[in-house]
């Protein structure tokens, strides 16, 4: 019997990324003191008003008329349905010549959707497109270096020329027009707050782009690999999805029109969020029928609402449509803890708290895009959702590795039952071919010696009584007793060695009275329970007439004495007579006269042997040796 294939036992997939977590933890701690804003330095200008006008062109527009506004300047409390561009312009003084070797800059934390700023009349900084489809900066930091030969140290001009659109024309409140306060002062001094701004608001949304983007294809790979992960494929859209909507906070030149944008937007989240949902149910364990027709149709539904928005509507059509999918996703969250708990399939806490954490995420992510938010919480719910993403494609890889572990072992083991199946076939196989060939065999023994039964039999016999000679007859008789032996010897019947006993003595001891000589016999009687087989019983039979025929015919003897018996586990034969030995010159070469040569190799044949014994004047003795374990069979 084949030894099963052991199967090691693997840790809990829940076990590595209980590790991992542990150091999101940490980093959602180091990323919470780095959002934490620096004091600004004593030596930094800070600009909270600015006139502002409506209006185009490459310069401020001085001949008309401004107005003061507060910043940050919100285009939807201030410019309510205005896109264009607006102009800022400040004025300050340095309160003094600059140190030597000291550059200037100004530090702008938000502007939407980009900006141009001019020095004095000059221009000092220009990126992106002010036209239609304008850069989109919204989430980039400005920072910008003032020449020191525009500088005076009084009376100078910082204008700005922003270009946005409406809230109404943007699904998200991130992205609507505006214009946050702005700082001046040492470049050194306000380069590390945009360098920390910057890593928080465009790098570390650009390494998640490319993490869920790389895991999402993964996770295509790997459902493709097995059929039954489904919920894998689903979870690797997700990433994908999510990937490619985090690109917008870094990637500025579109060729798209906005409204274009905005809308394919709109029409992803769908798609995120449906796949989110296809995701946790398959991931219980239960599928719906109606989901897949369902969740396909909500996303055509919201490409047709955003359609019909178009253009002045959009904001109130997308609030909703993130409405209804925030709370679409996090039903879906709240249903498959609800089926783990009542399954008794509890997940592991850390799945719980991915799951809490991913649903604190998407709430603060809608506040942010539909509320005016503190941007440092989006900026905390743009990294935690990719590491949740990343720790749980890190749960479904270990998932998946475990699941390909058990598949390889189910698959070896399938293969041992095979080869052993296909061993045991082949064995049949060997054995059905043999017992053909036997059968086979048997039937022609049968045929012949019906055939010598019913032909050459029934002439003799009728020779053995119609004869008038008596040595022909004789002849015929013995012919016919030894016919009648090879018949019984074909027909493979076998026989009770008691029978075979009773069959010896008879024939042996009426051949010796028949001879004038006294025979002996002495055997077993009882507890003989073995079988003979016709082979043994035929050629035994046949080795005890040679030696009976030789002692009659040579030995001269007066009496002979047979005597069976069982020891060992050998049948056991002695044939001793008073006769005159075997003559000298024969010494050495027993075996070539007196049939001695054919009784060895009749032995010889049944594993036996034959030993002969004698002397002149002493007489002869033969002993004849059979296993019992190769000629005979338990009854």
């Amino acid at each position: 019997m084949p030894l099963p294939i052991p199967r090691p036992t693997g840790p809990d997939p829940t076990a590595a990324p209980w590790r991992t977590l542990s150091w999101v933890l940490v980093l959602l701690a180091g990323l919470l003191l780095a959002l934490a804003t620096p004091p600004v330095a004593a030596q930094v200008l800070r600009f909270n008003e600015a006139l502002a006008v409506a209006a185009g062109g490459d310069a401020f527009p001085a001949d008309q008329p401004t107005r003061v506004v507060r910043l940050p300047d919100d285009w939807a409390n201030t410019q309510p349905g205005y896109s264009g561009s607006i102009w800022y312009r400040t004025a300050f003084d340095l309160g003094g010549a600059p140190a030597p070797n000291t550059l200037m800059g100004l530090y702008i934390e938000r502007v939407c959707s980009n900006v141009q700023v001019r020095l004095n009349g000059q221009l000092v900084h220009a990126v992106g497109r002010m036209s239609e489809p304008v850069a989109r900066n919204c989430h980039r930091p400005v920072l910008v270096a003032l020449p020191a030969g525009l500088l005076a140290e009084h009376g100078n001009l910082l204008d700005l020329k922003v270009a946005g659109h409406a809230l109404e024309q943007v699904a998200s409140r991130q992205r609507a027009g505006g214009l946050s306060g702005m700082e001046l002062g040492p470049y050194q001094a306000l380069a590390e707050r945009h360098a920390t701004r910057h890593a928080l608001a465009i790098t570390l949304p650009q390494v998640a782009t490319a993490a869920l983007i790389m895991m999402g294809g993964f996770m295509l790979l790997l459902a493709s690999r097995s059929r039954g992960q489904t919920h894998v494929a689903f979870f690797g859209v997700l990433q994908l999805g999510w990937g490619v909507l985090m690109a917008r906070l870094w990637l500025s030149e579109v060729a798209l029109p906005n409204a274009l944008v905005e809308s394919a937007t709109v029409v992803l989240l769908s798609v995120i969020a449906g796949s989110a949902v296809q995701f946790l149910v398959r991931y219980a364990g239960r599928p719906a029928r109606w989901l897949d027709i369902a969740l396909p149709l909500q996303c055509l539904l919201v490409a047709a609402v955003v359609a019909l928005a178009q253009p002045n509507h959009l904001h109130l059509a997308a609030t909703v449509i993130y409405v209804a999918l925030s709370l679409q996703a996090l039903l879906a969250i709240g249903l498959f803890m609800r089926y783990q708990r009542d399954h008794d399939h509890l997940p592991g806490w850390v799945v719980v708290l991915l799951l809490l954490l991913v649903a604190a995420a998407v709430l603060v992510e809608l506040g942010a895009q539909q509320l005016q938010l503190d941007p440092r919480l989006a900026d905390l719910a743009h990294a935690v959702l990719p590491l949740m993403f990343m720790i749980q494609s890190l749960v479904l890889v270990l998932e998946f590795g475990h699941a390909l572990q058990d598949s390889e072992l189910n698959r070896a083991e399938l293969e041992q039952r095979i080869r052993d199946a296909t061993v045991q076939i082949e064995r049949n196989f060997t054995q059905l071919s043999e017992l053909r060939v036997e059968q086979v065999t048997e039937r022609e023994r049968k045929r012949i010696a019906a055939d010598l039964h019913d032909d050459l039999g029934a002439k003799l016999l009728t020779i053995v009584h119609t004869s008038d000679n008596e040595r022909i007859s004789t002849l015929a008789r013995e012919a016919l007793e030894e016919m009648r032996l090879s018949v019984r010897g074909l027909t493979g019947k076998p026989v009770r060695l008691l029978d075979a006993l009773g069959d010896w003595r008879a024939e042996v001891v009426s051949r010796l009275a028949q001879a004038g000589v006294e025979g002996d016999w002495s055997a077993p009687t009882d507890d003989v329970p073995q079988m003979l087989s016709a082979r043994a019983y035929v050629q035994t039979t046949r080795i005890l007439r040679e030696a009976v025929s030789n002692i009659i015919k040579h030995s001269g003897a007066s009496h002979c004495s047979l005597k069976c018996s069982i020891a060992d586990g050998d049948f056991l034969l002695a044939i001793q007579d008073n006769g005159n030995g075997i003559p000298m010159e024969l010494d050495g070469r027993l075996d070539r006269g007196h049939g001695m040569s054919s009784m060895k190799h009749r032995a010889k044949q049944m594993q036996g042997q034959c030993l002969v014994e004698s002397a002149p004047g002493y007489g002869t003795v033969i002993r004849l040796t059979l296993p019992l374990e190769q000629q005979m069979v338990q009854a």
